[in-house]
C-alpha cells in the first residue's frame, strides 16, 4: 500500500487555503472592464452583448431591466467578534441614449437590495424597485442611487436630470441636478444624463463617519475633487447582514436604451478604476426622432423647386388635414401621454362601427388595436366645441393616468383632435357590469362574483379618496361604470367626471353632475362634490348588485319605484333578505348577503356625516370590523325618500331627456368642457 508523500498533502492544503481567500475577495471586490462572460443575475429585458455591453432596457415602452452580482455582499454583521465597518465603494460607466431627443424614460439606479425579486416592481417612475403599495415601507431595506431623467411630481422631483440617494422610497432624502465640478474652471458644469455619452460614476460610503459621496463627471477627466452629492446618512439600520448590489432601470411610455460598460465594486476598501482601453463600445446612434412638428423650412430657389414643393405640399396637406390634431405650446410637458391621432384611426380601424363597445350623451367608445405594440384598448371619443377649460382638463386627464390600483381602468393617454377630445383605455373583454344584472344575453353573476366585485370597486374608491398623492372624486359611481376583465374581476372607469383636489383641501366643484338614482342630496343643494357623495353612488351601487334592480324603476309598482326606499321597507319589515336578486336563486351567503344590503342602506343615508368612509366599507366587507346597527335607524335613508324636498325639486327640474330614462348620465362634455375645470 502506497501513501501519498506529506509535501503533497501541503501543497493541496495550501491551494485550497488560496482559492478560499480568492472566492473570500470575490465575494466583497470584483472589476468588470465589459461583462463579456460574466455570470450575472439578469431579468427583465436586460441582456448583454457579444462585445460585453450590458443593456438593461431597450426601446420597448413600460418595461424593466435588472442586472446584478451573482453572489450576494457581506454588508452588516460582525467577524472574530468584533464588528464589522459598514464601507464600501464602486465605481462604473452608463450610457443612456434616447428614442427621441431630449426625452427618454425613465433612468438607471445603482441598487442595494435585499433580494434580486423584482416580480412585483413596476416600469416608469419606480424605475422597476418598487410600486405604489410598498413605496417609502421601511421593510423594503432597499438604497438606491438613482439618476434619473423624469421629473416625477409625485415624488417631489427637481427636476428633469438629477441624481437623488433612495432609501426604501423612490422620494429621494437628497438630490443634486446632474453636474461636475471642473478643477481647471473652479466651477459646476452641467451634465446631461441623456445625452447618449458614457458616464462615469463614483458612489463612497464610510461607515465609521456615515457619510456618502456621489461624484459624477464625463469620461475624458479623472475623478473631480468636489462630489456631487455628500450627506452623512447611517445605512445600518437598512442593509441586512447580506445583500445583493446590482442595476435596475425602466421605461414608461417615453423610451430609451439604458447600458452599463463597465463596473468596479469593493466593500473593503476605494474601488479599482476601469481600463477605458477594454471597455465595450456602443451601439452606432441613430439620429434621434424629433416630435411631430419640427419641419426645415426649404428655400424656394428655382420655378422647378417651387412646382415639386407646391405639389408635394398639396398631396401632404390632404394627408395632413386627414389626421390633423391640435397641438399647443403647452402640451409639450404631456408628451409622453399624448397618442398621435393616425395611430387610433388605425387601431380602429377608422373608428369603424364594427369596433364599436359602447356609446351615449359623452360620445362613442371603440375597441382598438395599437398598431405598434398590438395591445388591446379602449378608444373614448369626446366631443367638445368650446376652448375653454381644454388646459386643466388635459391637466387633470396626466395626472390621473398616473393613477395604479388593479381596480381601476387604466386611463393610457389622450390625444386632442378639432371639436374631438380622444382618451384612451386599458381594454376590458368582457365589458360593463351593467349588461350582466340587468340583460339576459350575459350569464348571471354568481354571489361570489359579485361580492368580489363589490370589494374590488370599494377598494379602488378607498385608494382614489384616501391612498393617492391627491383626492380623486369619481363622481358617477355606478354598475355601467364599473368594467370587468377577463377573469371577471371589477375595475371602476370612466373619470370622465372626476375631480382632483389636495388632501385636506376644500373641493370648488359646483356644476351639479352624475346620474339619476345616484346623486346624493346634498349636491342637489349645494352643488359641490365630496367623498361623501362618491359614498352614496357606492351606496346605490350596493344594493343594485345584491338586487339585480337599478336604483330608480319609474315603470313599476310605488314600492318598487325607489330601490333603496324599497329595501329600507323590507328591513322594517323583517324581510330584508327578500330583496336579493331572483337570478341567484337563493344561492348565496345570508350574511354576506345581509351585510351588502344594510351597508348599502348606510351609505345610503341623507345626512353626509352619518355615512362611512371608503377606509370604513372595506373594514366591514372584510369582516375586519363589525358594522354596528345602531347606525341605520331608518331616518334619513334613501336619496328621495318622503319628505325630501330638495331631491324631489330636482327631479322636477331635470331635462325631459332624463325624465323618463332610468340611469341616464349628463355627458363629459357637457359637464367639464362647457364650463370649464
Amino acid at each position: 500500500m502506497t501513501t501519498t508523500p506529506k509535501p503533497v498533502y501541503f501543497l493541496l492544503l495550501f491551494y485550497l487555503c488560496l482559492k478560499i481567500l480568492a472566492l473570500a475577495q470575490d465575494e466583497n471586490q470584483f472589476i468588470y472592464n465589459g461583462f463579456q462572460g460574466v455570470n450575472l443575475h439578469l431579468d427583465g429585458i436586460a441582456q448583454i452583448h457579444p462585445n460585453g455591453l450590458l443593456q438593461l432596457t431597450n426601446t420597448s415602452k413600460q418595461q424593466t431591466g435588472h442586472a446584478f452580482h451573482q453572489l450576494p455582499i457581506r454588508f452588516n454583521s460582525s467577524s472574530s467578534g468584533l464588528p464589522q465597518i459598514l464601507s464600501f465603494s464602486t465605481y462604473f460607466v452608463f450610457a443612456i441614449i434616447p428614442e427621441i431627443q431630449n426625452l427618454s424614460g425613465h433612468g438607471v439606479a445603482f441598487t442595494i437590495s435585499p433580494s434580486t425579486d423584482f416580480s412585483q416592481a413596476v416600469g416608469s417612475q419606480y424605475l422597476g424597485l418598487l410600486n405604489s403599495s410598498n413605496n417609502g415601507l421601511d421593510s423594503n431595506h432597499l438604497f438606491a442611487i438613482e439618476l434619473d431623467t423624469i421629473k416625477s411630481p409625485e415624488f417631489d422631483d427637481i427636476d428633469d436630470n438629477h441624481v437623488g440617494i433612495d432609501v426604501n422610497s423612490l422620494k429621494s432624502n437628497v438630490s443634486a441636478t446632474a453636474t461636475y465640478y471642473s478643477s481647471s474652471e473652479r466651477t459646476n458644469k452641467s451634465l446631461d444624463l441623456i445625452s447618449g455619452d458614457p458616464i462615469q460614476v463614483w458612489i463612497d460610503y464610510d461607515g465609521v463617519k456615515n457619510l456618502l459621496q456621489v461624484t459624477i463627471a464625463p469620461t475624458r477627466i479623472p475623478k473631480p475633487d468636489r462630489p456631487l452629492i455628500s450627506t452623512h446618512i447611517d445605512l445600518s439600520s437598512i442593509l441586512f447582514d447580506y445583500m445583493y448590489v446590482g442595476f435596475s432601470s425602466a421605461t414608461g411610455t417615453s423610451r430609451g436604451s439604458h447600458y452599463i460598460l463597465g463596473w468596479s465594486f469593493n466593500k473593503s476598501g476605494q474601488a479599482e478604476s476601469l481600463d477605458f482601453s477594454k471597455l465595450p463600445s456602443l451601439p452606432k446612434q441613430k439620429k434621434p426622432k424629433r416630435f411631430p412638428g419640427l419641419q426645415v423650412t426649404v428655400s424656394l430657389v428655382t420655378v422647378s423647386i417651387v412646382l415639386i414643393i407646391t405639389t408635394s405640399g398639396t398631396v401632404f396637406f390632404l394627408w395632413r388635414k386627414k389626421y390633423e390634431e391640435i397641438h399647443e405650446d403647452w402640451e409639450h410637458e404631456y408628451g409622453p401621454q399624448r397618442f398621435f391621432y393616425k395611430d387610433l384611426y388605425k387601431a380602429t380601424k377608422g373608428f369603424k362601427d364594427e369596433e364599436l363597445l359602447g356609446a351615449g350623451g359623452f360620445g362613442k367608445v371603440y375597441r382598438g388595436v395599437l398598431p405598434s405594440s398590438k395591445e388591446e384598448v379602449a378608444v373614448k371619443k369626446i366631443n367638445h366645441d368650446s376652448k375653454q377649460g381644454v388646459k386643466e382638463f388635459v391637466t387633470e386627464i396626466a395626472s390621473m393616468g398616473r393613477l395604479r390600483h388593479r381596480n381601476l381602468v387604466q386611463l393610457l393617454g389622450y390625444c386632442r383632435r378639432r371639436g374631438e377630445l380622444i382618451l384612451v383605455y386599458d381594454y376590458m373583454p368582457n365589458g360593463s357590469l351593467d349588461k350582466f344584472l340587468f340583460s339576459n344575453e350575459k350569464p348571471t353573476l354568481n354571489w361570489a362574483q359579485r361580492y368580489r366585485i363589490l370589494r374590488g370597486v370599494a377598494s379602488a374608491l378607498q385608494y382614489l379618496h384616501e391612498e393617492w398623492e391627491q383626492v380623486v372624486l369619481h363622481r358617477d359611481v355606478k354598475a355601467s361604470n364599473v368594467l370587468l376583465d377577463a377573469d371577471l374581476n371589477g375595475r371602476l372607469g370612466d373619470f370622465g367626471l372626476a375631480r382632483l383636489y389636495d388632501h385636506g383641501a376644500n373641493p370648488q366643484t359646483t356644476h351639479v353632475v352624475g346620474t339619476v338614482g345616484y346623486i346624493a342630496p346634498e349636491l342637489t343643494r349645494t352643488g359641490k362634490a365630496t367623498t361623501s357623495t362618491d359614498v352614496f353612488a357606492f351606496g346605490a351601487f350596493l344594493l343594485e348588485v345584491a338586487c339585480g334592480r337599478r336604483p330608480i324603476e319609474l315603470q313599476g309598482m310605488p314600492e318598487e319605484m325607489i330601490l333603496v326606499d324599497w329595501v329600507l321597507e323590507k328591513w322594517k319589515e323583517g324581510d330584508i333578505l327578500g330583496v336579493s336578486d331572483p337570478r341567484l336563486e337563493g344561492d348565496y351567503s345570508a350574511d354576506e348577503m345581509d351585510l351588502v344590503l344594510k351597508l348599502g342602506l348606510l351609505c345610503s343615508h341623507s345626512n353626509p356625516a352619518a355615512r362611512p368612509s371608503m377606509w370604513q366599507v372595506m373594514q366591514y366587507l372584510d369582516g375586519v370590523n363589525f358594522m354596528p346597527e345602531i347606525l341605520i335607524d331608518g331616518a334619513g335613508i334613501g336619496m328621495l325618500a318622503t319628505g325630501n324636498e330638495a331631491s324631489a325639486e330636482f327631479v322636477m327640474s331635470l331635462p325631459s331627456s332624463f325624465g323618463k330614462v332610468s340611469g341616464c348620465s349628463m355627458s363629459s362634455s357637457e359637464s367639464i368642457l362647457s364650463k370649464g375645470r
